[in-house]
């Protein structure tokens, strides 16, 4: 007997029949019948409607088409929403290069009264001076609570604070800055437009290699002693100052550092073959007071110092610091020289020049303006 869908009496000999049909190269599988374009209707269709007796069927490309189309919507949905986030960010596109303007300078020197104080031991000088309630070192410089401004974040308050704390410290505290030995450690906290100026100022070479010339004072970016007249006797200066944010506009942010500082100095070891000269210059009274030991006792140097700084985007992501002016009030100083360039203090036993500060000649840009205050008794040391 046959297989099923064979004849009851077997295939007769000589027809195709088994695997062998000659119609099965022919016929369709299920997914070829499903990509078909065109679907025949059912007899029963064809009888109600009189429809033709086929009909399209929809194709997998026009699918695709949508589904394609659906995509393009979406990513464009997605770009709008990111430009329109970008114009709403609160945090702005970095400014352009600007020049930079020059640091605006003042230095007024103090002169004493009567002969500067002395003692053998910076400790007891602190003790006997309005400086003995200062902290020693970095300690004296310390920054506000931090509040946010109408355009500028709590962070970003913060990150100007530092930025300033770190540049009045460097400038300010550092025994090699103060002796002239280092002036790259301030440098890299400059905005890189103001490195120019700096150099210039500081008499670091350019760029260009060329000769520096004097763009402000020096003590305008920094404090710097004559290290052939003077040394530290104590590396630990005393401070104590407040800093004050305050925003200039939606784009900046401006700190003001207003700081006093005390050194502990005396006479620099070296400068011991040159008294005859510099004695006459620097107001010191005579060779028996030199010979007592003038030169070896302890005398303090007080500089006020108010530096403004301000910050942009680019600072505030970078701290980097933007000096826009120093003022600088310092004592015991004589008032003849040039203090914005150097400071030379009148140390222990030495009294102030009788000279009249120099003339201002109002057609040399250059010529000083002879400004010079007196060094309040209350100052000074009460031993």
């Amino acid at each position: 007997m046959g297989g099923p869908g064979e004849p009851p009496d077997g295939t007769p000999d000589g027809a195709a029949g088994g695997n062998e049909d000659e119609y099965r190269s022919v016929v369709f599988d299920e997914s070829f019948v499903k990509a078909a374009r065109l679907q025949e209707y059912s007899a029963q269709e064809r009888l109600a409607d009189h429809a033709p007796p086929v009909r399209t069927r929809p194709s997998g490309i026009h699918r695709l088409s949508r589904q394609a189309l659906v995509l393009a919507l979406l990513v464009t949905i997605a770009f709008v929403t990111a430009v329109y986030l970008g114009m709403r960010s609160p945090y702005q596109p970095p400014t352009a290069h600007r020049d930079a303007e020059p640091v605006r300078v003042t230095v007024v020197p103090l002169a004493p009264r009567g002969p500067v104080p002395g003692a053998a031991e910076p400790g007891r000088l602190y003790e006997a001076s309005p400086a003995r309630g200062f902290e020693a070192g970095e300690k004296g410089v310390t920054m506000p609570p931090a509040r946010r401004t109408e355009h500028f974040s709590d962070g970003q308050v913060i990150a100007a604070l530092a930025a300033a704390r770190d540049y009045v410290i460097g400038s300010s505290l550092d025994p090699k800055v103060l002796m002239g030995d280092a002036t790259r450690s301030v440098r890299v906290l400059l905005d890189p437009d103001q490195f120019d100026q700096f150099d210039r100022s500081t008499g670091e070479t350019t760029r260009g290699g060329g000769t520096p010339g004097d763009a402000s004072a020096p003590l305008g970016w920094l404090i710097r002693f004559d290290p052939t007249r003077v040394r530290l006797a104590d590396p630990e200066i005393r401070a104590r100052g407040t800093m004050k944010v305050v925003e200039r506009n939606a784009a900046t942010l401006e700190v003001v550092a207003d700081h006093v500082f005390v050194y502990a100095l005396t006479g620099a070891a070296q400068d011991g073959g040159r008294d005859g000269a510099d004695g006459d210059r620097n107001g010191r009274t005579g060779g028996a007071e030199r010979a007592d030991g003038a030169r070896e006792r302890v005398s303090l140097f007080t500089v006020r110092r108010e530096v403004r700084m301000r910050f942009d985007q680019d600072n505030l992501r970078l701290r980097q610091v933007r000096v826009v002016s120093a003022s600088v009030q310092a004592g015991p100083l004589s008032c003849t020289g040039d203090p914005d360039q150097v400071l030379r203090p009148l140390l222990a036993g030495q009294r102030a020049d009788d000279a009249a500060p120099p003339g201002t000649d109002p057609y040399r840009a250059a010529s000083p303006a002879g400004l010079c205050g007196t060094l309040s008794p209350a100052a000074m040391p009460r031993l």
